[in-house]
């Protein structure tokens, strides 16, 4: 991969709750091209979320608690940057489209007033300036698809279906050209039609403005359709990354190799498979490879060591299975 517009080096976060820490996240290895559509894949809990909201610099702390690693944006250390650094890389290069949009919106203020403020931040624009406010608003919730942006601007998020909310958000993280966008599960509530023509908007608009994005979400079919690489976590770890294509074709970890047997069978060959046992505590997790309790293939060293990242350029897998194959 070329200089990469985003890369995260053994990240690792804690959370602080009564009687010690949860080991949330433990040396979280991630890169993002420039241009790039990544997705970002694995079961509920396992921290996917809390990389991003650390990448933004609005995880909640404390709770949480940063241990150690570095999150590199455009070659500078986000996590050792000053507030005034943070908020212009927010302003003008990264934005995030959250995972429920009924909480992203602010219910007592109209569409009009959070997109007006959201451009203010992002162009440095005085209140006063309402006609550029106005034009930018309307031209945000056009590219959108939004019908009626004008009547839209005076609308309360309640007075909005939950897919008009979500394009919303979308308008407020793109209101302003950016250069990488983090999509949170940015269809996760809302029906198959509406969540499809999200994804085409968002996919339409990166193109247009040659801007990377991340995709997190659980369903592996618009992980499959709509990214160009695949970063696979459990359990606060990256286990496996590679080509779209390639990942699919030939998954190499056993998780993700468990993870598609999951996917729902349409073809009345039976039934999806489900993955035995549970995601570990985060209190006390596993020594070594945290699968390794869930893992048809354990072998002793998996609760003795915790695997790397190795392979070929175009595909990584963190598994001893591959050790002397592929490193």
């Amino acid at each position: 991969m070329s200089q990469p517009l985003l890369d995260i080096q053994n990240l690792s976060v804690r959370f602080r709750v009564y009687g010690g820490y949860l080991r949330v996240l433990d040396g979280v290895n991630f890169q993002v091209a420039p241009q790039e559509r990544v997705g970002l894949v694995g079961e509920t809990g396992c921290g996917k979320t809390t990389t991003m909201k650390t990448i933004m610099r609005i995880l909640p702390q404390p709770p949480g608690v940063i241990k150690g690693g570095k999150i590199i944006f455009k070659g500078k250390d986000v996590l050792g940057m000053e507030s005034w650094e943070v908020e212009r890389m927010r302003r003008r290069e990264v934005a995030m489209i959250f995972q429920d949009p009924t909480a992203a919106l602010n219910p007592v203020f109209t569409i009009g007033e959070q997109l007006f403020d959201a451009i203010r931040y992002a162009t440095g624009k005085e209140e006063s300036d309402h006609r550029f406010l106005r034009e930018v608003a309307i031209r945000a919730l056009e590219e959108v698809a939004l019908p009626d942006p004008a009547r839209i601007l005076t609308n309360y998020p309640i007075q909005l279906s939950g897919g008009m909310r979500q394009r919303v958000c979308i308008a407020l993280a793109l209101a302003c050209p950016k250069e990488l966008l983090i999509a949170d599960e940015p269809g996760t509530s809302l029906d198959v039609t509406i969540q499809d023509q999200i994804l085409r908007l968002i996919n339409r608009l990166a193109e247009e403005r040659k801007m990377a994005v991340i995709l997190i979400s659980h369903s592996l079919g618009v992980i499959r359709d709509w990214t160009e690489r695949v970063w696979v976590m459990y359990a606060g770890t990256v286990v496996e990354e590679a080509r779209t294509q390639e990942l699919f074709a030939q998954p190499l970890h056993p998780y993700t190799q468990a993870l598609l047997k999951c996917v729902p069978k349409l073809t009345g060959e039976g039934i999806a498979e489900g993955i035995p046992g549970r995601i570990p505590d985060y209190f006390d997790p596993p020594s070594g490879c945290r699968f390794h309790p869930r893992c048809p293939y354990r072998m002793a060293i998996c609760s003795q060591e915790k695997p790397r990242l190795y392979g070929t350029p175009t595909h990584h897998v963190a598994c001893f299975l591959y050790q002397e194959e592929r490193k």
